[in-house]
């Protein structure tokens, strides 16, 4: 794609995936965002020519590749030196163990403290190399001259150094084969196995399991590659996720707004009417239960006698009105008058008195007969 040109929606969006899954950090760009924004779209294509997988320039990648190179080399020497120094400590401590609980030879006795000497005095000379690189007081007052005279016989190193090869690689070779019976616990290479395998064929096998540790450590290269891959792939999706999510919750929102808040007041009137027919049942079924429990309490005797009652009531109290309406005429008559008007008074009052008594029986009698 020329440099002027912009990128059509659907060819942008593939190769900036591309671009962002690969060198790029995970940019989670969408059709609307490539069509709202297309110098950010050219921009990126631009900044991918310029940078390699790991978001380097290709210079300083370049650069990192060569130093990389160059650590390997050095920490390639200094674990050979290291593993040799280690595997002469191990040749002294393993004689000293030796020599408590067996007696040696006076030739390896001769070896190993030629080996020691020289281990000695050549770690002595290290430490006094830095002093004298910065010019300040060797250690002890002591000169490289003054360890040289310490050095074994040279007839003596000689012997020392040509044995000392045989030795390392013994030792070597051992661990080889501790570390062969340690990945492969059931094999029969093991050197306590009675069933061992000849030198040769353990040499060999050893070979092969450098190259299945080599090929073991590509593939967890490879899936660590994997596993970055499906990392970003994750937080992409994660993102997608999350704006999917806040848009669902968005429709949730609108749809309470639009539609529950729209049918609630006719949900209420609904559920009103609902209570008011019920109520309006349980106030009739009280009344059924009332006339139930009057209905099995007053037989039609009781009715009749109840009647009869009634009507004699009525009838003493039509004649009571009628004597109360007498005697109130003969108040009005005689009001003027003094103690004769008392005695009229309180004659009415008693007349008056019965017949509101009378007329609560009547009242009482007729709320029992309803």
């Amino acid at each position: 794609m020329a440099s002027g040109d912009f990128c059509s929606p659907g060819e942008g969006m593939e190769i900036l995936q591309q671009v962002c899954s690969k060198q790029l950090p995970p940019c989670n760009l969408s059709k609307e965002d490539l069509l709202q924004n297309p110098y950010f779209s050219k921009l990126l294509l631009n900044l991918s020519q310029h940078v390699d997988e790991s978001g380097l320039s290709l210079t300083l990648a370049k650069e990192q590749a060569q130093a990389w190179k160059e650590v390997r080399l050095h920490k390639t020497t200094w674990l050979r030196s290291e593993i040799l120094h280690r595997v002469i400590q191990e040749l002294l401590v393993d004689y000293y163990v030796k020599m408590q609980d067996t007696n040696v030879t006076s030739e390896d006795k001769k070896f190993h403290e030629t080996l020691e000497q020289r281990l000695l005095v050549t770690e002595l000379m290290r430490l006094l190399s830095p002093s004298q690189e910065r010019e300040i007081p060797p250690l002890l007052g002591m000169e490289k001259a003054d360890l040289l005279e310490l050095m074994p016989l040279s007839e003596d190193f000689v012997w020392m150094r040509a044995r000392l090869q045989q030795e390392v690689e013994e030792q070597l070779k051992k661990k080889c084969f501790t570390l062969l019976c340690y990945y492969d616990p059931n094999s029969v290479l093991c050197p306590l196995c009675p069933d061992a395998d000849s030198e040769t064929v353990k040499a060999a096998k050893v070979w092969k399991l450098a190259e299945v540790l080599v090929g073991e450590q590509q593939q967890c290269q490879d899936a660590k590659s994997q596993q970055k891959e499906q990392m970003l792939l994750l937080e992409k999706k994660s993102a997608t996720y999350s704006q999917v999510l806040l848009r669902c919750l968005t429709l949730l929102q609108r749809l309470l707004q639009e539609h529950r808040l729209k049918t609630q007041s006719e949900l209420d009137r609904i559920n009103a009417q609902y209570l008011e027919v019920k109520c309006s049942a349980m106030i009739l079924k009280l009344r059924m239960e009332e006339l139930k429990i009057l209905s099995d309490t007053y037989t039609v005797e009781k009715v009749e006698v109840h009647r009869l009652i009634r009507d004699r009531l009525e009838g003493a109290i039509h004649l009571q009105e009628q004597d109360m309406e007498k005697s109130r005429q003969v108040l009005n008559s005689y009001e003027v008058l003094g103690e004769e008007f008392d005695r009229l008074v309180k004659e009415y009052t008693v007349l008056k008195q019965a017949t509101e008594n009378k007329r609560w029986a009547l009242l009482e009698f007729n709320k029992a007969y309803r």
